[in-house]
Formats: structure tokens, sequence, C-alpha cells
């Protein structure tokens, strides 16, 4: 399964290189048109904005498989093993929670929106609502794929904390155990 995940996620990385990419070029392409011989494509303007609504959740799959999405381990770092899982296990089931919640809401704006058409390309509303669906759906299965790994006793102590920190970022408050009581670090 993690297999799959993987190559799932390095499809969508190159699907959002080939989205930015077309959109640099027809946005780009369309000012020099219209600046330079007063004409323009039309369906650039549409086109770029359904491909950036499809990059965007794309790379949420993405950053979902690597822990990229915002958070905070402030507390969860700091707690035993045991306090550790039950927050993990809280904090997914939470997530399947949003993930059923979007697909219902982004399925039900698909089929309301089927039969409306877009105004330059004419295709399908729907197509505008289909990446929310394949968002929660992809993103429901990588969370439950890190769920089954913790259950089957698959995740080390490390793999609990779900946070990846940057590596321009600070990496925040050292931990109390590596604080002498002069307040001062102490030496590995």
């Amino acid at each position: 399964m993690q297999k799959l995940i993987d190559a799932t996620c390095r499809l969508f990385g190159l699907l959002m290189v080939l989205c930015l990419g077309l959109m640099v070029l027809m946005v780009f392409g369309n000012v020099v048109l219209r600046y330079g011989f007063n004409s323009g494509i039309t369906v650039s303007e549409e086109l770029s904005r359904w491909l950036f609504v499809w990059m965007t959740f794309l790379g949420s799959v993405v950053a979902m498989r690597s822990h990229a999405h915002l958070g905070t381990d402030s507390l969860v770092s700091r707690l035993p093993v045991a306090g550790k899982k039950a927050c993990y296990v809280a904090a997914h089931v939470l997530m399947l929670a949003m993930c059923w919640l979007m697909l219902k809401g982004s399925w039900q704006q698909a089929v309301i929106n089927y039969g409306t058409t877009s105004a330059v390309m004419e295709a399908s509303m729907a197509w505008l609502y289909a990446p929310g669906v394949v968002f929660a759906v992809l993103a429901g299965v990588i969370i439950a794929h890190e769920l089954w790994k913790l259950l089957r006793g698959r995740l080390s102590e490390t793999d609990l904390v779900a946070i990846s920190e940057s590596d321009d970022m600070p990496h925040g408050d050292p931990h109390p155990a590596d604080v002498s009581k002069t307040g001062l670090l102490r030496k590995p």
C-alpha cells in the first residue's frame, strides 16, 4: 500500500509541475498577446483558474503524505507513548471525519453542477468540484493507512508526532530534559 501511495504522490508531483507550467505559459502568453498585439486567448484565464484549483488539491494530497500541513507538537511531544498514541488516533479519526465531510460536500456540488457548463470552455462545472472528491478519497486512504500502521505496531515513537519541521525554521523551545536547573542548555 505504501508503494502505491508513494507512486501516486510522485505522479501528482509531475501533474502539479505540468499544471504550473501550463498556467505560466497561458497567463504570460495572454499578457504578451494583450499588450503586444491587442488580442488574447479567451480560454487561458478560465483554464488557468481550473488548473490552479486542481494543483492545490493534488498538492494537498502530497503534503498529507509527507506530514507537511500546519500543526503543532508542543503538547504531544511531551506526552508518554500511550498519550502520543491516544492523540495520534484521535487526530486521525477527526481527519477521517473531515475527509468524509469534504467528500460528501464536493460530491454534492459536482452532482449539482454536472449539467452546468463554464462560460468559456463550455466544460461541465463538475470538473471544478472533482478535485475535492479526489483529495477527500486519497487523503482518507493515507490517513487510514497510517492508522493501520499504528494498530499493527509499525510506527516508532517519533512517528507518533506527525509534524515535520522545516529546515529553515527555528526548532522551537528545547525539551525540558535538555535544560539544566540554571536554565541553560545541557551539552549532549
